[in-house]
């Protein structure tokens, strides 16, 4: 696969924190990016605005990756308006933390829906519109693989199901040479995690840097894996944590 270059991405969850800066590292590398978002129309019309900036096309979709129809159509709708599908990244989440005695079964259903069922649909529509060279990435956690204090078991529980989910896209859609990959950011600083948080010093105490990552530093993980030096690497679940998992 060549750079990005002419190439169409659709970034679930784009239009702010992580996906708004894959969406926007992936249109300055030259592709034309989907977006979608489920209510900041505002913010998801800005990230566009910028992806135009760039030359590329952009497009923002309405979609709740709660809805399985929703995220089907926001595939295809892709394809359909910008011609091809040749990335597909997995970003949309949500951040559910608290007491394990406070979970409620339609929080288990809501977070299984976002951070599971949507990653396998979305992904199972894009296997149609993806050809040889084709991406998947997927926008997992550190707290897949090391869970410091309490409080984060069912988001834990969801996104260590993007492991198993992962590999068996490799191994289902390598014979196409399409790649699956899982990327692990820890402590990133956004709107959903800030830096300045009450948490932020506990959270930071884990942290082998020390600090915060930064969502661009993510964004560029994602760019490596959807560029050529993503030929060979699939099936992985790469750490983007400033060492917290070390």
């Amino acid at each position: 696969m060549s750079e990005p270059t002419g190439k169409t991405a659709l970034v679930t969850g784009g239009g702010r924190g992580i996906g708004a800066a894959i969406a926007l590292r992936l249109a300055r590398e030259g592709a034309d990016v989907a977006i979608t978002y489920q209510r900041d129309a505002e913010s998801a019309g800005k990230v566009v605005r910028e992806i135009e900036a760039y030359g590329r096309r952009g497009l923002a979709v309405r979609a709740d990756s709660a809805d399985p129809d929703a995220v089907v159509q926001a595939v295809d709708r892709t394809a359909r308006e910008l011609g091809r599908l040749d990335i597909l990244v997995n970003n949309a989440g949500i951040a559910p933390f608290g007491p394990l005695e406070d979970v409620r079964v339609e929080d288990i259903d809501r977070t299984l829906a976002v951070h599971v069922r949507a990653v396998f649909v979305a992904s199972q529509a894009a296997a149609r519109h993806l050809g040889p060279g084709g991406r998947i990435i997927s926008i997992g956690s550190s707290l897949a693989e090391r869970v410091p204090y309490a409080g984060w078991t069912l988001y834990s529980m969801s996104k260590s199901a993007l492991l198993g989910l992962t590999r068996g896209l490799a191994r289902d859609l390598g014979p196409r040479a399409i790649t699956a990959n899982v990327i692990q950011p820890g402590s990133i600083d956004t709107e959903m995690n800030p830096a300045d948080s009450p948490e932020a010093d506990l959270e930071r105490g884990f942290i082998a840097l020390g600090r915060y990552g930064r969502a661009e530093e993510v964004a560029a993980m994602a760019a490596h894996l959807a560029g050529p030096g993503g030929d060979y690497v699939t099936g992985a679940a790469i750490a983007v944590d400033g060492g917290v998992t070390a």
